[in-house]
């Protein structure tokens, strides 16, 4: 047995959270040529980096009972509660029995068709030719008010919904700095820590108050709200409490829209600077739709929109999967300690030649079936895997696939001259800001 090797850059005291912070993508996709099991630190906490994707397919999936959720969880914990990002053990699999049908493939389609295509189809049918709008805060408000009347009614959620706007946006925008900086560091009053905790405890308030007040009428309104409410245990015919409940409705909006919201900003920043790719996108929804809306049904024939989604994904997913272990177990040669922690990286494994050749490149083609049966599992995880893999997988490439196909069908958007665009890292990789000209098609 092997010790893992260190990561070059470390700085006393803090570790790596200094060169995590400033530049994230360059640290992860270094980590490769290190081995492959690494050791990083987070302070003076030692993390091991597999940068594998059979050792991650190891942890995530074949030894998924030996890990539990890891450091990042934690300290997500007091926004989380015990919800499924950061719940273990029994209260894991048995929340993940109840919350799973909310997202089946019925439900799914009944969303995409009272919430997803109706609200693109609102948004472009108010953009006028030649306006300017700052399209990644469009996407990010689009993909907040789905996510809300995806989970409440209206009569229930406007309260809920104004508050999700206001704060999901601050606490998405200071979560990096509170998951990886030292753990003395979050209990500073300095204004990231402030901002943070006064925006999570706002959401925490009104989706409280909103669970009671759904309890309360007892209806079934139509949306995931009355879905958690109702679901029941099949082993022991038991439901959620209004705390499980609350903790679930915190993660799902969390967790899901800020995945969905910065894929579609790099959709569109993409096919601005790749008139081909562009060209072939418009062709397909130009056939498939004929200018009309998206609708669930029309994304089996939406192929080549699907390859763009996917290679937008591969490129700007979240950072890492932390875990911890539970026992000893073996990884690569590295005996990792029982009580240690561990991660996966999904930007090392997507920006990595052996399975991605010229990683930086952006290229939907290699999203071809004839390609994707070459990929070895875990080489592609954006969603997680195993057990654990994320409730939204199947919603938010639908969504995605609605929205960005409903824009195409109708509007190019063209990159402002002059703009810079740049990535940066909160919660996952956003454009600095992403100013576009709407332009009508014909």
């Amino acid at each position: 047995m092997t010790d893992a090797r260190p990561v070059p850059g470390r700085w006393p005291v803090l570790g790596h959270t200094v060169p995590l912070l400033r530049d994230p993508l360059k640290l992860f996709t270094s980590l490769p040529a290190h081995g492959d099991v690494v050791e990083l630190r987070l302070g003076p906490l030692p993390v091991h980096v597999v940068t594998t994707p059979e050792l991650s397919w190891q942890v995530l999936a074949t030894d998924a009972d030996k890990f539990d959720k890891g450091l990042v969880f934690d300290k997500m914990r007091p926004l989380f509660g015990d919800g499924l990002a950061t719940s273990n053990g029994e209260l894991n699999r048995r929340q993940r029995r109840l919350v799973m049908p909310a997202f089946g493939r019925t439900r799914i389609a009944g969303y995409a068709e009272t919430t997803m295509t109706k609200l693109a189809d609102e948004l472009t049918s108010s953009w006028q030719p030649g306006e300017v709008v700052e399209f990644d805060r469009r996407m990010q408000d689009l993909v907040l008010t789905v996510a809300g009347q995806t989970l409440f009614s209206t009569a229930l959620g406007d309260e809920a919904l104004a508050e999700i706007q206001r704060s999901i946006p601050i606490m998405l925008k200071y979560v990096l700095i509170r998951a990886f900086s030292p753990k003395f560091v979050e209990k500073l009053p300095i204004p990231p820590n402030r901002k943070f905790d006064a925006a999570a405890a706002r959401l925490r308030d009104v989706i409280g108050e909103t669970v009671v007040a759904a309890r309360e009428q007892g209806a079934d309104h139509g949306d995931l709200l009355s879905m958690l409410l109702m679901a029941r245990d099949e082993d022991t015919g038991e439901g959620m409490s209004d705390r499980q409940v609350h903790d679930e409705v915190i993660t799902i909006l969390t967790t899901g829209a800020e995945t969905t919201a910065v894929a579609l900003a790099w959709f569109f920043h993409e096919l601005g600077q790749h008139p081909e790719v562009e060209r072939r996108f418009h062709a397909e929804v130009d056939d498939v739709l004929g200018g009309r809306a998206a609708r669930f049904e029309d994304l089996p024939d939406l192929g080549y929109t699907h390859q763009i989604v996917n290679e937008i994904v591969r490129r700007t997913p979240p950072l890492i999967l932390m875990r911890r272990a539970r026992e000893d177990v073996e990884l690569g040669g590295v005996t990792i300690r029982a009580g240690s922690e561990v991660a996966v990286s999904q930007h090392t494994l997507h920006r990595d030649p052996r399975w991605f050749p010229r990683p930086e490149r952006f290229d939907p083609d290699r999203w071809t079936p004839g390609h994707t049966a070459e990929l070895p599992k875990g080489a592609y995880i954006p969603f997680g895997a195993g057990a654990r893999l994320c409730p939204g997988h199947v919603f938010a490439p639908t969504e995605i696939g609605i929205i960005a196909a409903t824009i195409g069908a109708r509007w190019r958007l063209v990159p402002v001259p002059g703009k810079k665009v740049q990535a940066q890292l909160k919660a996952t990789m956003q454009p600095n800001r992403l100013p576009m000209t709407v332009v009508a098609r014909t």
